[in-house]
């Protein structure tokens, strides 16, 4: 992976803009298409682009910014480093999570990271699951927040409602801060108040959405966290310590992390804190946490409708439809979300999908998979599909990129086939190494040490059977491996 060298950043001045990218969620809320391995901030649902893609472009075309700060989970850093390259933004740093612990330890290892760098660094946090318009104003509102920002100030963005959205949090404006058009004082907060509440509060006119965006010192948040939750701090703080740089990857230490309590950096910070002020802005913002709110977002034909995939619909209105592969026809139906993938199917009422984390839940309880991993699966070599599975057996389609290989690794409870069906594969085996090319196959006993490499120019595509009394994929000893993970 690029990484930006931050020294050369420190000569730009001192209102340069560092945006912190929080991208570790697990996006339980737009399941089925949504997985823990494959999040929402991965998929593009409002552009071509994805969510991450655009929150890292918003802060890409204006000078007043830096390279990103992106806070990932560990089983997505090579998607996350995937996405950047698509897009050509070099990071500053990719911050991995071994576990996850919320936004609270997110920022503030961020903020420690940039502290070590750059004692007076700005930070702009923003969620990676928002849809913002990056239009004159945004910039212009980020622009505006920054002298108060140097005041020891912690800005949030507060945006302008369009309409009572009950699963969105709400924020309470005061008095006008003097000297600082559109920034106010903070009264309260009000999380997800239901529908009847959240027309009272829009018709207030003192409310706000919040954006969960914040500007501000990183040595203003350190020290806030320190009187607050020192015991969380000093647990990143040596997690950032005994870390490892890794490919452009600071790989947090697992256990330090591991001891930060579960927080939001809003119940951690903001609602606690005297510094807080709030920027008012209306932008054209929509937090993407639930399957209505990516309809609303995205084009709708002249029923009200927003179709995505292979879809035949007839007397269909407010809908929204998406598929993944197979085809899916409706017939008479209203306000609904269909969400087909390959192995699940979502139906709901638009006005129901903000529960839609409770199915996930059940799933979860059942230990089924589906929360967890789509029939294809990603790696940083490359990805696998699975074929058909039955008792003692599993077939996958597997694709390896040109010059990947996978890590040296043996099974204790299967044997494998391998027949190569396009490409040239080596593979090692044992003591012995070979090359197979089209329609040839090699067998893989039970407890042989192996690797698959694709030495050659074009993608390699094989068959892999799988067979054995257990065929789990945590029935992996890795030996060594080119992405850190032996």
């Amino acid at each position: 992976m690029e990484v930006v060298d931050f020294t050369r950043l420190l000569s730009i001045g001192s209102n340069q803009v560092h945006p912190v990218i929080l991208s570790g969620g697990a996006g339980a809320t737009l399941w089925p298409l949504s997985r823990s391995t494959f999040p929402k901030q991965l998929l593009a649902l409002a552009s071509e682009q994805t969510l991450l893609q655009e929150a890292i472009a918003r802060t890409s075309s204006d000078t007043m910014f830096t390279g990103p700060i992106v806070v990932c989970n560990e089983d997505h850093r090579f998607l996350v480093d995937e996405q950047m390259r698509q897009v050509g933004i070099a990071p500053l740093c990719v911050l991995v999570e071994p576990v996850a612990r919320n936004t609270a330890p997110a920022v503030a290892v961020a903020a420690l990271w940039l502290m070590e760098r750059d004692p007076e660094a700005l930070m702009f946090v923003q969620p990676s699951d928002n849809v913002i318009a990056a239009t004159d104003e945004f910039y212009r509102a980020i622009a505006s927040g920054i002298g108060a920002a140097r005041q020891g100030n912690i800005v949030t963005l507060g945006i302008k409602p369009t309409r009572a959205e009950p699963h969105c949090g709400y924020i309470q404006i005061g008095d006008r801060l003097p000297h600082h058009p559109g920034i106010f004082t903070f009264e309260q907060f009000i999380e997800k108040p239901g529908r009847e509440k959240a027309k009272s509060l829009v018709n207030n006119g003192a409310f706000y959405w919040n954006s969960g965006i914040i500007l501000a010192e990183a040595r203003v948040i350190v020290n806030e966290l320190r009187h607050l939750y020192p015991k969380m701090l000093d647990s990143c703080a040596k997690a950032l310590r005994e870390g490892k740089e890794e490919g452009g990857f600071v790989r947090l230490d697992r256990q330090a992390f591991g001891e930060s309590p579960f927080l939001s950096i809003d119940r951690a910070l903001l609602e606690h804190t005297e510094n807080i002020v709030i920027l008012t802005t209306d932008l054209s913002w929509t937090d993407i946490g639930s399957w209505s709110s990516v309809r609303d977002v995205s084009v709708q034909d002249e029923s009200g409708n927003v179709v995505r995939g292979d879809v035949l619909l007839d007397h269909v209105n407010n809908s929204y439809i998406h598929t993944d592969g197979r085809l899916v026809a409706a017939m008479g139906l209203d306000d609904i979300v269909v969400v087909a993938t390959d192995d699940a199917v979502l139906v709901a009422r638009n006005d129901a999908t903000g529960d839609v984390p409770k199915i996930v839940e059940q799933l979860s309880r059942r230990n089924r998979p589906e929360p967890k991993e789509h029939i294809t699966v990603y790696r940083p070599w490359g990805h696998y599909r699975r074929v058909d599975m039955g008792e003692r057996f599993q077939v996958k389609r597997i694709t390896v990129k040109p010059g990947a290989k996978l890590s040296l690794q043996k099974h204790f409870h299967r044997a494998e086939h391998w027949t190569i069906v396009q490409g040239t594969a080596r593979v090692q085996r044992g003591l012995d190494s070979m090359i197979l090319s089209e329609n040839e196959s090699v067998y893989i006993p039970i407890g042989v040490e192996h690797q698959l490499e694709n030495p050659g120019k074009v993608l390699l595509h094989l068959i892999e059977v799988q067979s054995g009394s257990y065929l789990g994929e945590d029935d992996i000893v890795r030996i060594s491996d080119d992405y850190g993970r032996a």
